[in-house]
Parts: structure tokens; C-alpha cells; sequence
């Protein structure tokens, strides 16, 4: 017997020959075409057995077609891409290239777009919009041109759009001639992204709209400026997109275009400055919000503590200040109500090998009368006394006459005429040392500009122990203070201010700061970053060439020179070189590849400063791997869905798509999914219960297809399982022929709602259980019927979900079939008819129920 591609081969064919003798068979088959190829079997078979004998042959002949449907993705009115697969018979040898044609459905001649396709997919551009087209593909071989496959017929248009209206747009902030409009996003953008939104308006008194916005806006938020005052305007807002102009907003209600006046909001920080026995002097600041007019003045009111009424203070004409004294008040006769709060935070600020500086806040409260002085105590540590060392007026003190060595606690107390506040204590020790430090500048500014006839001033933060002293010099000379030059030193920085600066106070400025420990100075010139234009635009460089950037360098002292990719120092390895001189830096990087793309930032830094300078450079290649991880969610025995995201480097171009493969971890070969995927999700079927699965995805651009994103491996179950048993199952009532049979939920229904019961039941002689009803049961109940009278009966019953059936229930007891029976009822009106000494007559009523009467006597012994 012959087979071929597993079935028997059709002796009834003409082409086809069959030959067989005792010891040779043969098969001859003429005028052989590509169909003709394929998997032949030869079975021989006898008493002794059977053994078959396998051969492939191929057919040499021009390629079958591609393998269908040749799919068509419209990109947009004048774009779409192709996508086909190679010919499942190749003719046997390798497709070499495809030929693609085209036509206009109203047409009957094929143009051809491309006679040499090396890949599975192309990109055709400079369609008709509205046109419908048809597209066909050949495959080609040294043999020939197979046959065609052809497309679907599709329009030419834009698989989106015009976006809806957006929100009605609201108006804010009217001025005399403008008014701040502000809207929300349409509710759709029609499947593209807004470009932007015009705003139009419209007067009151005309008909027509006009244009308030010459270019797009991509806020939501507009200032239409040009505007009448007294006249009343509507507005409405567009949104627009690649497919044009949406639908107009709704209109805004009129809108009267006057200057805005509103009250002013309240003065802010209202103080006590000062008060005797019969003024207060008040200060407060003006009003953030004036209502959009100037403030004119203020007004001071004023009560006593007991009243209700506030009384004004001020004459009726306002005052312009925003300091006022109220006078003729009445002194209040106890002096003062209580002590002082505590001092505020306490803060140590020098320690020398004898003396520890000190300062502190006020108290929140002064107990309504002036502080006269704070008292300074200290305590050396390991002692418990607390010994006076200072009494002032001042927020500061310096301690002198300490020892070395020796660590010393301190408390500041406040005190006015009641008397003495509770101590605020420094909240460590203060270990008496030498602490001094050399003078250290650090500038917050490089360069200084200034306007000619304007101040220069110039500050310098300083550290140092003790406190330095500042020397100023002007292009190499000593710089005097005169009456235009003055010259300060604080405790934390060095100033120079110059007034009326003009062109000859240009130069450059150095300040030395001396102390007892040292000397330390700075020139005022930064560095500087010189690049070319060419580096001010991105920079765009091939896979495997050459990258070198070059930039000159100054500043003085010489600075120090930082390369870095994306916020990272880079440094000479492999095939990156770096070469600095005192005037030029370069970064040289060969063969470049996708990962050399990025932002690399220059960075020049000496005791003056810091300054840098980005380029930015793509290195065009094939894309990264998508931005994993790649995301399994949705999971059941059948499906399941992918995410992800967008590759963090594109290779420079414009992600055309992306691949999706799938393959059993049982196997090692790889099954296409999606080979066009344009969204970053996608959704998987066809998946085999229990099976395991691999995913990956990689991104496509014109450079070719990028690095995969693999996901764990996924095992293809339903996120949920059966049910629990149900419970408490029992014969509610019975009959000779039914049984009513009740029972509970189960305890858990699996993750997956329970979809019925199925109740069975078995007699007690039976071993096979049988189903109750031939579908399931939805309520906690149900009738079994058909039983027969006399036999005992148990039932159990079934859940079942989405994941199928539970676990059978215990069964309930054994129930016999039979009509229930009932005590009887008791008989009625007992009645005594006669009676003696020794015996009582009795009478009744049958009951309801024929019963059998039994009489119970009963004697009763009377003694007289």
C-alpha cells in the first residue's frame, strides 16, 4: 500500500501508476507539478507482520502563494502596512524576494508597487484617499513567479475621527479689555491625539464667530485679550486632531467685559509694637487680595475684653498708614498677671578652649509686662548646682572663663516685674574645646550682573573659626572702601557692595578671608563650556560608528571635568575614551550601539562653581525590549491577557509595532501570536487547560525587530475552584410516593458563583446512586418523586460553579416512604352521668380519629 501525506494514494488518477511483483513495486507519477511533493509511505504487510518504509520527496516548480490572508493595517487616508506569511511549499528552493501589486476596485489592471520585497511585510504610501484597493503578493524563486494571493478590498481613510466638544468654557479674572477662559478635555479624542483647541467668540449684538487664538492651544486655559469694555461676549471652545476640527463646546453664558472691584480682603499680620498704661501702638501689613482697586486706607477698631461692640478708632476718613497709636485709654490697675513663658529654642553657636557663645528666641508670651532680662545659668556636668553666669537685655551671650576640657550644661530663664519664667534648657552638653577652622567660601553665584547706574553688591558665604576677616581685591589690586566701595564681613558672609556700578568696576574680584588658623582665598570667574552648533541639536549616529564629542573648556582655578550618561559618571573602559586638556575635553565612543543613546551631560567644577552642558544623542538601531515586566493578568483555562510597556530606547525611529510569540515550557519551539500588534495589550485564546506557558513580545521599527521581553511561565488554570460540599442535608417531609429534601450553602463556593445543585438518591437495598432531576436545581430545596411506598430512601447533594462539580454531601438518614402518621386527637366533653359511694359513670364524645378507648378507673377514700 502507498500513502501519501497520510492517506492512500487514488489509483483512479491518469498520472498516477502503480506497479508490484513478487519482489520489486513501484509508483510512477508523470507530468509532475509542485502539488505532487510531499511525505510517501510504502506499507507492506503479511502474516509475519507489517513494516513501512517512509520517503520525502520534494518537487522542483515555482513557490506555492504566501500563506493567507495577506493582512492590511490602515495607518492612515494615505498609508497602510502588509503583513503575509512565506508559502507553505517553497518549490524546493528558497523564496528569493516577493513582487507586490495593486489596483483600484474600479479598475482591471494591477500596478505593482514593489517588484523585489525581501521582507514578510511593507509599508505602502501615496494612496487616494476614499479610493478602495485591492493588493496581491507572489512569492519568487529561481524556479519562477508562483501564484498570487490577494487582499481583502479596503477604503483608503483614516481609521479615526474628528474628537468630541469639549466642556463649556468658564470664565475667570475679567479685566476692561480681557477675560481668562478655562475648559476640560473632550470626553473623546476620536481614536488620535488633540493637537490643540481654538477658542472662538462671538458679540452679543453680531451673528458671526471669530477667532480669538491665531495658533493652536494645547493648554486648557486661555487669556482673550482685545476685548470691548461694556459689551457682552459668548465663548466656545474646538478641539482638534489628525482627522480636523471637532464639534464646537456648547456656548459660555455672555460675559460683560468691565473692570472687576471687590472688597479687600483683610490687613495680615496685626502686632502689639509697643503700649503704656493708656496707648497701644498697633502695625499690620497690607492686604494680600485689594479687590483690583488700590487700598485708600484703614480702619482700627478696638473693644474691652468684656464688651460686645467694637468702637472705631480712627477718623471716619480712614488712615493710609498701616501703623496707628491708640491713645486716652484706661489704665488698668493690676500691673502685671503673670510670669513670663520660657525663652524660645536655644542655639549654640562658637566654642573656644574657654568660652561657648550662646543665643535664643524670645518668649511667645511676656505675661503682659516688658521683659527686663534673661538670666544665663550653666552646670558642669556631674554637679547639681546651677550657678548665675549671665543677666541682660540681650538674645545672646558669650560665657568666658571656662575650663578645657570640661562639659557644661546650660538654661536661660526670662524675667519681668512679676518675677522669673521657667528655664528653656540647651537641650546637649558643650564640651569645652578649640574648634577653630580654617575660613571656607562657598559662592552661590558665578557670574554677577548689573545694570550701569545700578548698586553692585556681591555676597560671599563664609565658615570659619573664629570669624575671618575679609580682604577685597579688583583685578589683581587691593580694593579701599570709599564712599562708593563698601566692604562688610558678618558672621556668615563676606559683602561688597559698589554703588552706582558703571563700565570700569568690570573685572574680575577676589576676596581672601584670614583668621588665626589660616588663610583662604577665591577668584570670582567660573567655568565655562564652549560646544559647537552641531551639539545643540540631538545628535543622531548609525549603529557601529563613530561618536565623539568636543567641547572647549576655562575657568580658573583650572576645574575639575565630569562626563556623565543620563545623571551617571563615565569614565575611560572599553570603548569609551575620554581626553581633557587645559582648554578642550572630548568623549570618544566607538562602534557605537543602542545603549549608547542618551542624554551626556559635561560638567566643569572648581572652588567658583559648577556649570554643565547636555547633548543629546541617538544611536539609530533596532529597538530595546519592551518595558517589562510583562504582565499576565485575566487568567483562565482559556485565555488570558498581555501588558506592557513601550521600549525605554526605540533605536531612534518610531515603533511600528510589536511581535507576540507563545510556547509550552514542555516544548522548545516558538508559536506566533500577533505579529502586528500596534497597542501595548493584547489577548491570548485558544490556551489548553493546565498547560504551562511561556510569553514574549519584542518591538518592531524600521530597523528590524528589537530584543525580546519574556514573562514567567504561566500555568493556564481558572483563577477559582469547585465549590465546598453542601451541608445539613435532611428530609424535610414525606409521602408514600415524594420526599421533599432540603440543605445549605456551601461553606465556600470556590471563587466562582454556584451555579445549581444536583441531588441524588440510593434505597437502602441499592448501590448505584441516581440523580433526583434530570437538570440542576437552583433553589435549597427539592421534591423527589416516583418513590415507592415502603422503601427507605437517602439523598445527597452536589454544588456546582464554573470549575464544575463539588464534592458529594453526607447523605442524609434513611427515610421511609409512607403517609405521615398522627397521634390522635383527644376525645371531647367528659361528662359524669351517675355516681356512688364506690363508682363514677362516665360519658364522651369519639374523637376526631378512631382511637381504642381505655378507661383508667381511679377510687378516692373519704373519711368522715
Amino acid at each position: 500500500m502507498w500513502l501519501k501525506d497520510g492517506r492512500e494514494i487514488d489509483k483512479t488518477i491518469s498520472k498516477i501508476e502503480l506497479k508490484s511483483t513478487l519482489t520489486h513495486t513501484s509508483l510512477t507519477v508523470r507530468d509532475s507539478s509542485r502539488v505532487d511533493g510531499g511525505h510517501f509511505v510504502l506499507i507492506l504487510s503479511n502474516a509475519g507482520g507489517t513494516t513501512s518504509i517512509p520517503v520525502n520527496v520534494k518537487v522542483l516548480d515555482k513557490p506555492g502563494p504566501p500563506d493567507g490572508p495577506l493582512k492590511v493595517k490602515v495607518l492612515n487616508a494615505e498609508k497602510c502596512t502588509l503583513h503575509w506569511t512565506p508559502p507553505l511549499n517553497d518549490g524546493g528552493d528558497h523564496v528569493s524576494h516577493y513582487i507586490l501589486e495593486r489596483r483600484e476596485t474600479s479598475r482591471v489592471t494591477w500596478t505593482i508597487v514593489d517588484d523585489h520585497v525581501d521582507a514578510v511585510s511593507y509599508k505602502v504610501t501615496k494612496l487616494v484617499p476614499g479610493k478602495e484597493y485591492i493588493f496581491r503578493i507572489a512569492a519568487v524563486n529561481k524556479f519562477g513567479v508562483g501564484e498570487f494571493l490577494e487582499s481583502d478590498p479596503f477604503i483608503a481613510q483614516n481609521p479615526f475621527t474628528t474628537p468630541g466638544p469639549p466642556s463649556i468654557p468658564v470664565a475667570s479674572a475679567v479685566t476692561g479689555d480681557s477675560v481668562i477662559l478655562t475648559w476640560e478635555r473632550p470626553g473623546t479624542d476620536g481614536g488620535s491625539e488633540i493637537d490643540g483647541f481654538i477658542v472662538e467668540k462671538r458679540d452679543k449684538d453680531g451673528v458671526r464667530w471669530t477667532r480669538c487664538n491665531r495658533r493652536r492651544l494645547n493648554d486648557l486655559r486661555f487669556r482673550c485679550t482685545g476685548l470691548i469694555e461694556g459689551h457682552c461676549y459668548q465663548f466656545r471652545v474646538l478641539a482638534e486632531n489628525a482627522a480636523g476640527m471637532g464639534e464646537p463646546s456648547e456656548p459660555s453664558d455672555y460675559i460683560k467685559i468691565c473692570e472687576a472691584v471687590y472688597p479687600p480682603g483683610p490687613p495680615t499680620n496685626l502686632k502689639v509694637t509697643d503700649y503704656s498704661g493708656s496707648t497701644v501702638s498697633l502695625s499690620w501689613s497690607k492686604p494680600i487680595y485689594d479687590g483690583g482697586v488700590a487700598v485708600i486706607g484703614f480702619v482700627v477698631e478696638m473693644k474691652e475684653a468684656t464688651d460686645d461692640e467694637w468702637t472705631s478708632c480712627t477718623p471716619s476718613t480712614c488712615i493710609e498708614e498701616t501703623s496707628f497709636t491708640v491713645k486716652r485709654l484706661r489704665e488698668n490697675p493690676v500691673k502685671v498677671s503673670e510670669v513670663p513663658l520660657c525663652p524660645g529654642k536655644i542655639t549654640l553657636i562658637d566654642v573656644t578652649s574657654n568660652s561657648a557663645k550662646l543665643t535664643w528666641e524670645k518668649p511667645e508670651h511676656d505675661g503682659g509686662s516688658k521683659i527686663i532680662s534673661y538670666i544665663v545659668e550653666m552646670q558642669t556636668k556631674g554637679d547639681d548646682a546651677w550657678n548665675m553666669c549671665s543677666e541682660g537685655r540681650a538674645l545672646e551671650v558669650t560665657v568666658n572663663g571656662l575650663n578645657e576640657g570640661n562639659e557644661y550644661f546650660f538654661r536661660v530663664s526670662a524675667l519681668n516685674e512679676k518675677g522669673k519664667s521657667e528655664p528653656t534648657p540647651l537641650l546637649t552638653s558643650v564640651k569645652i574645646k578649640d574648634t577653630s577652622t580654617v575660613p571656607v567660601i562657598t559662592l552661590l553665584s558665578n557670574t554677577f550682573n548689573v545694570k550701569a547706574g545700578d548698586d553692585l553688591r556681591i555676597d560671599v558665604p563664609l565658615r570659619g573659626v573664629p570669624i575671618p576677616t575679609a580682604t577685597w581685591k579688583k583685578d589683581g589690586n587691593i580694593l579701599k572702601e570709599t564712599s562708593k566701595v563698601n566692604v562688610l564681613t558678618s558672621d556668615t558672609a563676606a559683602h561688597l557692595a559698589i554703588k552706582d556700578a558703571t563700565r570700569s568696576d568690570i573685572g574680575m574680584y577676589e576676596v581672601t578671608l584670614i583668621n588665626s588658623v589660616g588663610t583662604t582665598s577665591n577668584d570670582v570667574e567660573p567655568p565655562k563650556v564652549i560646544l559647537d552648533e552641531k551639539f545643540k541639536q540631538a545628535v543622531l549616529v548609525k549603529a557601529g560608528d563613530l561618536l565623539r564629542i568636543e567641547a572647549h573648556i576655562s575657568g580658573r582655578p583650572n576645574p575639575t571635568v565630569h562626563w556623565l550618561k543620563n545623571g551617571r559618571n563615565i569614565a575611560t573602559k572599553g570603548r569609551v575614551e575620554i581626553l581633557t586638556t587645559k582648554l578642550q575635553t572630548s568623549l570618544t565612543i566607538k562602534e557605537c550601539v543602542r545603549k549608547d543613546s542618551g542624554q551626556y551631560t559635561l560638567t566643569l567644577q572648581n572652588a567658583c562653581g559648577t556649570t554643565s552642558k547636555a547633548v543629546l544623542c541617538k544611536v539609530l538601531d533596532r529597538p530595546g525590549p519592551p518595558n517589562g515586566p510583562l504582565e499576565v493578568s485575566g487568567l483562565s483555562a482559556e485565555k488570558c491577557t498581555l501588558s506592557w510597556e513601550p521600549p525605554l530606547e526605540s533605536g531612534g525611529a518610531e515603533v511600528l509595532y510589536y511581535i507576540v510569540e507563545k510556547c509550552e515550557t514542555s516544548r522548545v519551539s516558538w508559536t506566533l501570536v500577533y505579529d502586528d500588534m500596534m497597542a501595548t495589550t493584547c489577548k491570548i485564546t485558544k490556551l489548553l487547560k493546565g498547560n504551562e506557558y511561556l510569553f514574549r513580545v519584542k518591538a518592531v521599527n524600521k530597523y528590524g525587530q528589537g530584543e525580546t521581553l519574556e514573562s514567567e511561565p504561566t500555568k493556564a488554570i481558572d483563577p477559582f475552584t469547585i465549590p465546598s460540599p453542601p451541608m445539613d442535608v435532611e428530609v424535610s417531609s414525606a409521602t408514600s410516593e415524594t420526599m421533599t429534601v432540603c440543605w445549605k450553602r456551601p461553606a465556600s463556593d470556590g471563587g466562582s458563583r454556584i451555579s445549581g445543585y444536583i441531588v441524588e438518591k440510593r434505597e437502602k437495598q441499592g448501590v448505584r446512586w441516581v440523580r433526583v432531576t434530570k437538570k440542576p436545581v437552583y433553589d435549597l430545596r427539592v421534591k423527589a418523586t416516583c418513590l415507592y411506598e415502603g422503601c427507605e430512601y437517602e439523598f445527597r447533594v452536589f454544588a456546582e460553579n464554573a470549575a464544575g462539580l463539588s464534592e458529594p454531601s453526607d447523605p442524609c438518614p434513611l427515610t421511609l416512604a409512607e403517609d405521615p402518621k398522627f397521634l390522635p386527637s383527644p376525645p371531647a366533653k367528659p361528662t359524669i352521668v351517675d355516681s356512688s359511694r364506690s363508682s363514677v359513670t362516665l360519658s364522651w364524645n369519639k374523637p376526631l380519629f378512631d382511637v381504642i378507648f381505655i378507661l383508667s378507673t381511679f377510687s378516692r377514700a373519704y373519711t368522715g
